[in-house]
């Protein structure tokens, strides 16, 4: 990785305000962005395409060893997606996703987004960042955001638990990072903290983290990221120099833009745009695909 994708990065976390980026300022920014958005449910959130089972559970921050709660959803019957893809069931286990929440928390929203993803033949896990707590205004997601990100530690400990989870007692052969808004700042955090855990990430309109040398030298986790062309809170100008400066290194990222404004992938927001999900959503899942099954001894 060249010392001109470094330099970007750095500098993306001083001009990109936005989701998972300078905590109070961010806030303010997003509760702009937000303005008389209420995450209400609706009837464009879709259910798995496969029955799927999901609960509870709790797993350890491996830094301080407490304990923590996630959301976790598998497809009911794993042993049927695996011999569908040509693998043998006692050979393997199947993929896992850490799945980030916006910045409205772990509501119902994400939970049915976690079973969706799960429904694509993934054991799916969602974390959650505000210890059980929800908001449903701006405000009070506001709030909630600058509680969480006064402890980026904190964070960065959440995610790597639910990574472990996943991969030491799920046995998930390959691990992504998902998540939206706030949640893809903390993917693209995610990635600085541990720059070969993931085998894949896909940021929904978040901001990138400053990584170091070191980092950018590690990093090996392929990246689809998506950005809305009438994003108030992170603007297009900003994705085209995110995306120019990504070009003149060897990188492996895919942007992809969409005549859509922020949170346009959320069925319970006021932004909600189908056609712009909807491929997104497509490109979503061929890229886990291509980076959790193909290639892998689920190939």
């Amino acid at each position: 990785m060249s010392r001109l994708l470094f330099a970007f990065l750095l500098a993306c976390s001083l001009l990109l305000t936005g989701c998972g980026g300078d905590e109070s300022s961010d806030a303010e920014e997003m509760a702009e962005g937000h303005e008389g958005d209420t995450p209400a449910a609706t009837e464009a959130a879709r259910e798995p395409s496969i029955p799927v089972e999901a609960r509870e559970v709790t797993y350890y921050d491996p830094d301080s060893d407490e304990s923590v709660t996630g959301y976790l959803a598998v497809p009911a019957s794993p042993d049927s997606v695996l011999s569908a893809r040509g693998v043998d069931p006692a050979a393997t286990s199947l993929p896992g996703i850490v799945v980030i929440h916006e910045w409205w928390g772990l509501n119902d929203n994400i939970r049915t987004a976690t079973r969706r993803l799960a429904g694509e033949g993934y054991r799916a896990l969602a974390v959650d960042l505000y210890s059980d707590s929800t908001a449903q205004t701006p405000d009070r997601a506001q709030s909630l955001m600058q509680q969480a990100t006064q402890d980026q530690a904190q964070l960065m400990a959440n995610v790597r638990g639910a990574h472990d989870y996943l991969s030491l007692e799920m046995n998930a052969p390959r691990v992504a990072v998902l998540g939206w808004c706030f949640g893809g700042g903390i993917t693209f955090r995610a990635l600085a903290d541990r720059p070969t855990a993931f085998d894949a990430a896909v940021p929904y309109y978040g901001t990138p983290e400053p990584m170091t040398e070191e980092a950018l030298r590690a990093l090996t986790t392929p990246v689809l990221a998506h950005f809305g062309e009438q994003d108030e809170v992170v603007s297009p100008e900003e994705v085209d120099a995110l995306e120019s400066r990504l070009q003149e290194t060897n990188a492996d990222v895919q942007i992809h833009r969409y005549d859509a404004g922020h949170a346009f992938a959320n069925p319970s927001g006021e932004s909600y745009d189908s056609d712009a999900a909807s491929t997104a959503w497509s490109r979503t899942t061929a890229f886990l695909r291509t980076h959790l099954t193909t290639g892998s001894s689920q190939d």
